[in-house]
C-alpha cells in the first residue's frame, strides 16, 4: 500500500511542517505541530523518507497549482479545466485520486500561504534532485499553457519558482519551448541547440535516459500517482531523439 492509501486509511504519522503540512493537514484530518513540525500517531509507523517525499510532491504540485490559478484574483472555469485535465490525462488518477487532489487545490486556495512559500518549502525537500524541480516546473508550464496562452501574470509567478528553485533562466527558457509548435522543441527536449555537434546531442540524450528513467525518478520521491507523467516525459525523450536523428540522418 503506497503513501496515500496508508493516509487514507489513518494508519501512519509523519514529519512534515510548514504551507505543504498545513495543507494535507486539512485535507487528510490529520493534526500536525507546525512549529516542531512533527505528527504523532497512535495507529501506525511513519512514513519512509521517500513516502513523505511522494506525499510533499503531490500535495506541492496541487498547492502550486492553486495558487497559480488564482494569481489574477480569481479561478477560472478554465483554469479549473486544466487542472481537470492534467488530473485525467496526464497523471491518469483514480476518482479517488482526483477527489483528493481537488480538496487539496481547494485546501490550498484557502491558504493565506503564498505560491513562493509552496515553491521554498518544496525547494528544500528536492533541492538536491534537479529532475524533480525540473518536473515541478513543467507541471506548472504544462498547466498554463494548456489553454495556448500563459499570461504574464502566471509567467512571473511560474519565474518565481524559477529563481527559487536555482534553475536557471535559460533552462528555462527551453523547458517552455518545448511545448512551441515547431522542430525547435526537439532539441529544448534535449537540452540541445541546432548547431551542436551529433557526438553532444548523444551523449545528452543519454544522460537524459538514464536521469529521467521513471525508476530513477520514482526512486527520487516521485508520487505513483505521477507514473504516467513520467512515462510520457520520458517517451518524449526519446521521441524527441528519434526526429532528430531523423533530421539528421543519424
Amino acid at each position: 500500500m503506497g503513501w496515500l492509501g496508508k493516509i487514507v486509511g489513518g494508519t501512519l504519522g509523519f514529519a512534515i511542517g510548514g504551507p505543504i503540512g498545513a495543507v494535507a493537514g486539512a485535507t487528510f484530518g490529520h493534526a500536525f505541530d507546525l512549529n516542531e513540525e512533527r505528527y504523532f500517531s497512535t495507529k501506525g509507523a511513519l512514513l519512509s523518507g521517500n513516502e513523505q517525499s511522494q506525499l510533499t510532491f503531490f500535495v506541492a504540485s496541487f498547492s502550486m497549482l492553486a495558487k497559480l490559478a488564482k494569481v489574477d484574483g480569481r479561478i477560472s472555469e478554465e483554469e479549473i479545466n486544466s487542472v481537470q485535465q492534467f488530473m485525467v490525462h496526464d497523471l491518469n488518477l483514480s476518482p479517488e485520486g482526483q477527489r483528493i487532489a481537488i480538496n487539496i487545490f481547494q485546501a490550498a486556495d484557502k491558504s493565506s500561504e503564498s505560491f513562493e512559500r509552496f515553491a521554498f518549502q518544496f525547494y528544500g525537500r528536492f533541492r538536491n534532485n534537479p529532475q524533480m524541480l525540473e518536473l515541478m516546473i513543467d507541471i506548472l508550464l504544462r498547466v498554463s499553457l494548456a489553454d495556448g496562452a500563459l499570461n504574464n501574470r502566471e509567467e512571473q509567478l511560474i519565474l518565481e519558482a524559477v529563481r527559487t528553485f536555482n534553475f536557471g533562466e535559460d533552462a528555462y527558457i527551453k523547458l517552455k519551448s518545448r511545448y512551441a509548435d515547431d522542430n525547435g522543441k526537439y532539441y529544448s527536449v534535449l537540452g540541445c541547440e541546432r548547431g551542436d555537434s551529433d557526438d553532444v546531442i548523444k551523449k545528452k540524450y543519454r544522460k537524459l535516459v538514464f536521469d529521467y528513467h521513471p525508476d530513477t525518478i520514482a526512486s527520487k520521491g516521485l508520487p505513483e500517482e505521477f507514473t504516467k507523467f513520467a512515462n510520457d516525459k520520458f517517451r518524449e525523450i526519446q521521441e524527441a531523439y528519434e526526429s532528430v536523428k531523423q533530421e539528421r540522418g543519424l
